[in-house]
Parts: C-alpha cells; structure tokens; sequence
C-alpha cells in the first residue's frame, strides 16, 4: 500500500516532544472552518493585508500634490562682526537755492581774489561746508539674527505628473487588493489539498481495519482447519504473513494520519499538535460534486482571475509612468506666496526686533535641452509598458493552457471514480464468492487472501479516486477563478 505523507518524521517527533496541549475544536470541523481559520492566520495573507492599508495610503499621499503645501523654516545665526556700510566718517557736501538761477548750487570754497571755486591737486573742489555722518550711525548689530519664512506653494501645472501619479497610486492599491485575492486563493488550494489528504488517510485507516479484521477471521478458520488437520501448517503461515503485513500497513496509516493532521493544523495557523476532527472523515460515497464542462468562456475567465487583473493593472501603471516620464518634458507652473520675518530687520530702519512681509508670485519651470535625457527616459518607459503588455498575453496563453488541462484532468478524475465504483462492486462480489467457496471447501485460503487482496485494492483505489475528483475541482474552480473565499479585508 502506497501511502502519500505530507510531512517528515521529523516534525512528528518535534510536535510529539510538545509538552503542552493546545485547546482542540469542539465538534466536528468543516472545510470551509480550515478556510477561514487558514486566511485569518496564514502569515502571508498578512503581510498581503498590510501591502494593501499601505497602498491606501500612498493613495492618499499622492491625492495631496493637488493640494498647497505648506512648510515653515526658521533658523538663528551668530556673526562675528558687526555691519558697517562705512569704513570711516563720512562728509557730504551741501548746496544752497539760487533764486535767480532757480537751482541748487554746492557750497564751495573760492579765491577772494577771482572769486573762482579753489581745486585741489587732483581736482576736486573743495566745499565750504559738509554734513557730518559719523561711521558709528551706520554700523548695525548682526552677531545675533533670527529668521524664518513660512511658504505656501500651490501646484497649478506640472505636466500631468500629478494626475499619472494619483492614477498609480489608485492602480497600486487596486493591484495589493488584486495579490491578496490570489493569496488567498493560493492558501485554500493549499487547505483544501491538506484537507482531503487527511480524509484520503481516514478512509484508509478505516479500510486497513476493516482488511485487518477479514485477514483475523480468515486467520481462525485456518487455525481451525490446520487442527482439523484439512489445512496444512504452510497455509496458516501464508495467512500470518498477511496478518503481519496488514498490521505494519495499518501503523503507518495511523503514523501517515497523525503527520497530516499535523500538517492540517500548521496550514490553518494552528499548534502542530491541533488534532482537529474533520466533518467529512466518516461521510461515504463522497463523489463528483457537479458535471465538469468542456468548454468555458476565456473572457470571464480573465476577467476573474486575480492575477491576471494584477498584470493588467501592471500595464496600466507602466502606461502613466510614462505620463510621468513625459512630464519631464513639459512646462511646471506653481504659485507662491511666503511670510518672511526676521530679527533684526530693516523694513523700517534697523530694529532689533521681529518683523516680516508678506510676498506672492509665480515660477514657471521650461526644461530647454538635456541632450536627449529626458526623452530617452519617455521612451524607456514605453518599451516598459510594452514588455507589460506582451508579458500579460503571454500569461492569457498560460491561462488558456491551464483551463484545458485542469479541465482534462477533472474530467479525467470523474472518469477514473466511476470506473473504480464498478471495481468495487466486482471486488465485492468477487469476496463474497471466494468466502462461500472457502467455506464449502472448493477454495483454497490463497484464493480467499487474492479475492481481499483484489477487494484491498479496489477500495484503495476507489479513495484516492474520490480525493483525486476533489483536487481536481478545486483546482478548476481555481484556474477558473471561481474559487470562493471570505476576505479578510
């Protein structure tokens, strides 16, 4: 018996070394109880729930570029040295108003004898009188300034980066929606498979007994034959052999049960140690839920697939990213208004005190020529959102294929469980003959252990059919993008 574990020995003898006992489910648990249990612990869906609340706020953030900015800056400054617009005394010259002239004319020193203004070597004329300002009146205190300057600058045009960067961002958080519905997916295919296997190993452990108990009877006609001396010794150790290899089958069924549940546990978020009771380990006859179709319309199931939608949200970001890359090329227009105050100022004279304006206008920014920089950089963007594109056809292909062979396969799998059903019945019949032939001593206890052998096997068979028809369909339902889940958004 070829028997599919799902763990290591390992891990068994890790979670067996547990001391401490985790609190079980009460009452039988439901696939869709692993589900859910699984999607609210699962680490990745976590972390798949962060990216999105992030997202969410990068769209906001990028919803404030139209928005003024406010800001404020302030600083302090000690110099060394004091401010002097003179390095000396200074002496202006003064002028009087001539009536009959109807102008000013400077005061100047003139020969008594000629009565013409008195020059200097150099050239100058020399005045009368000068008005004094002493250098002391113009030398101002600055070892210790305090400034600051709050700004408000209101985007008006930029090219369009604005409005590609909020479509982005709105497409950014649509896309973290997109991979944690495909994470999600991902973790109940994983669930389900886990699952199933657990159920497969249930029904296996149950038919184990059930085959241990037919090799026993067996094992006790034979024993009474051998004393009624009409079997021979060789014939009961043909039958303890069986007993034995039955008995081994049957511990590494319940070995290969404990390791899945362990693994049923550890997918759901729960301690290894869970050993949880499923609701469809002791249901019968679990077969095809609903008739596998043949064909199916590609477009919804594009339209379904998450990550798909994924690609295709790619392809609409690559697109304004080269929006933004043509922005670099275009003009930007902003308006500015500022209140700037500082102390000392000289708004009114020098005063050692604060004081400030308030100031408003406007930049405009024309980028001219960067040899080709920026249009190279446009055109990068556009062999991006190019290579999106061929990379969301080529993952429609890869769709296309999917359908098809998940489809195969189910269909497949419907086949394989009812050809095993009618197996069944034969091996079914097959024992009962073999046992009435036994007892009427026309058969042989060979002939009985290859009809439970026979009967073995169908059972077998008709197990890994029924999970094998469940794993298909899922996984249908999951190329499909059928597969239905609760968020946990």
């Amino acid at each position: 018996m070829q028997l599919k574990l799902a763990l290591s020995i390992a891990l068994m003898g890790a979670a067996l070394a547990a001391t401490a006992q985790e609190p079980v489910p009460s009452g039988p648990v439901s696939l869709d109880s692993c589900r859910s249990m699984a999607l609210l612990n699962n680490k990745q869906m976590r972390m798949q729930a962060e990216r999105v609340k992030a997202a969410g706020y990068q769209k906001k953030e990028a919803f404030a570029a139209y928005l003024p900015g406010i800001d404020f800056a302030g600083g302090y400054m000690y110099n060394q040295k004091e401010l002097s617009i003179f390095d000396k005394d200074q002496y202006l010259p003064t002028m009087n108003f001539d009536l009959a002239t109807q102008s000013y004319k400077p005061n100047l020193v003139t020969n008594p004898m000629t009565g013409e203004p008195i020059r200097t070597p150099d050239g100058q004329y020399v005045p009368s009188t000068v008005a004094l300002i002493p250098k002391e009146a113009m030398t101002y205190d600055i070892h210790n300034v305090f400034f600051g300057a709050i700004t408000l600058t209101q985007p008006v045009y930029m090219g369009g980066k604005i409005v590609a960067m909020n479509k982005i961002a709105g497409f950014a958080e649509e896309l973290a929606r997109s991979m944690h519905d495909n994470q999600a997916e991902n973790v109940i295919y994983a669930v389900d498979g886990a699952y199933w296997q657990v159920v497969s190993l249930k029904a296996k452990q149950q038919l184990a007994v059930s085959y241990l108990a037919l090799l026993d009877s067996l094992q006790r006609n034979v024993q009474a034959m051998v004393r009624e001396g009409v079997a021979t010794r060789s014939d009961l150790l043909s039958v303890d052999v069986k007993v034995n290899q039955a008995q081994i089958d049957l511990t590494k069924v319940d070995n290969g049960l404990v390791l899945s549940r362990m693994a049923l546990a550890q997918v759901c978020g729960l301690p290894v140690n869970t050993m949880m009771t499923l609701a469809d380990e002791d249901s019968e006859g679990i077969g095809p839920q609903a008739p596998i179709a043949s064909r199916y319309d590609m477009e919804e199931v594009y339209a379904r697939r998450p990550d798909l939608h994924a690609l295709e949200l790619g392809v609409r970001i690559k697109e304004q990213q080269s929006k933004v890359a043509l922005s670099g090329m275009l003009p930007n227009v902003a308006l500015i208004g500022s209140y700037s105050f500082s102390n000392p100022n000289m708004f009114n004279g020098f005063k050692k005190r604060f004081d400030g304006a308030f100031s408003v206008g406007a930049m405009v920014t024309v980028p001219l020529w960067h040899w080709g920089g920026n249009y190279n950089k446009y055109r990068a963007a556009k062999a991006e959102s190019n290579v999106m594109k061929l990379q969301l056809d080529d993952a429609k292909e890869m769709v296309d294929l999917q359908v098809s062979q998940a489809a195969f396969k189910a269909q497949e799998a419907v086949k394989t469980y009812q050809m095993t059903v009618v197996n069944l019945s034969k091996a079914d019949e097959n024992l009962r003959t073999a046992q009435i032939g036994f007892k009427e001593g026309v058969l042989t206890a060979d002939n009985v252990m290859e009809a439970q052998t026979a009967w073995l096997k169908a059972q077998s068979e008709k197990i890994d059919a029924e999970i094998d028809v469940h794993l298909c369909e899922v996984y249908l339902s999951k190329v499909l993008g059928t597969l239905s889940f609760v968020s946990g958004q």
